[in-house]
């Protein structure tokens, strides 16, 4: 750790949701495991219904909490952040879900030894949040597949089969998906093209690969990442570049940054954030520069 790096608070709030696909069997190993490490826990709160997170957060937040653990997949993570930013609680999460990519983001093991290691002993680290219109977002939101899977994908599937059973629900709902009309920006600016997918991104991960290199939680920058074109196989073969790495994955995308962007299809789309389908075009994309200090890992 560096010598101007802020340590954590010792002391936190704990809540888990218990229908993310971990939290229910690591709710009981979490809190010894977080008491062990010397994390004094103000409260711990076991949620059942996902519906009460942000109610608990807003709470433990107005309180005084120092920190806020919330231990969930990346939805839980995005329902909650919204009443952490801008205000001196730190954020810390417990990757308890499917894909965990905000985790992945910033760095923190998707291991419960890991995680509570950082929460532990990591440092203080002020981050962007994403925003669609008023909503704060942790991650990714996305318009294409993703939502279509996100909106309809059996909650067994996804709790028991984790990333394998999500993929295999996105490959049967590709069979219903068209391409769309996308334009990005407004007036003369503006850049109106054929997309298979659009990834709005404030981290490079999305569904636990990273897919979006250039974006960053510390960069002051928003960046929209679409797939061009109207073939599903240009679409399958750029998940599949994504997945191994390829070099050429950067041929199937076109990128645009900046602080707001203003985007919309024809037809109007739902739009996935952080995992849950929670807008529909058109929208604005900005970013919410240094709005929250989040735990992360040391160095």
């Amino acid at each position: 750790m560096s010598a101007m790096a802020s340590p954590l608070p010792r002391s936190a709030v704990l809540i888990v949701n218990t229908r993310s696909r971990k939290g229910e069997k690591l709710f009981r190993s979490a809190r010894e495991k977080l008491e062990h490490a010397g994390i004094t826990l103000i409260a711990s709160h076991s949620v059942r219904d996902p519906r009460r997170l942000p109610e608990l957060v807003r709470d433990a937040v107005a309180e005084g909490a120092p920190m806020v653990i919330v231990g969930g997949g990346d939805g839980s993570l995005s329902a909650t952040v919204d009443h952490v930013a801008g205000t001196d609680t730190v954020f810390a999460l417990l990757p308890l879900g499917t894909a965990n990519s905000f985790a992945r983001t910033l760095g923190i093991p998707i291991d419960l030894d890991g995680a509570v290691a950082v929460i532990a002993g990591g440092r203080r680290r002020r981050i962007d949040l994403g925003m669609i219109d008023k909503d704060y977002f942790a991650n990714c939101a996305t318009l294409g597949v993703p939502p279509l899977v996100a909106d309809t994908v059996p909650h067994g599937l996804k709790r028991w089969l984790g990333r394998p059973g999500y993929l295999a629900w996105g490959a049967w709902k590709m069979a219903r998906f068209r391409p769309f009309r996308l334009t990005i920006g407004e007036g003369a600016a503006a850049v109106t093209m054929d997309a298979l997918e659009v990834r709005i991104a404030n981290g490079p991960f999305h569904g636990g690969t990273e897919m979006v290199e250039g974006a960053d939680v510390a960069s002051g920058e928003i960046v929209v990442q679409a797939v061009e074109g109207r073939s599903r196989h240009r679409l399958i073969w750029s998940w599949l570049a994504s997945l191994l790495r390829l070099r050429s994955r950067k041929q199937t995308v076109r990128e645009f940054r900046g602080a707001s962007l203003r985007i919309a299809t024809e037809p109007r789309l739902p739009l996935s954030i952080d995992g849950e389908v929670l807008a529909r075009t058109p929208v604005t994309a900005r970013i919410a520069a240094g709005v929250i200090e989040v735990a992360a890992p040391a160095d």
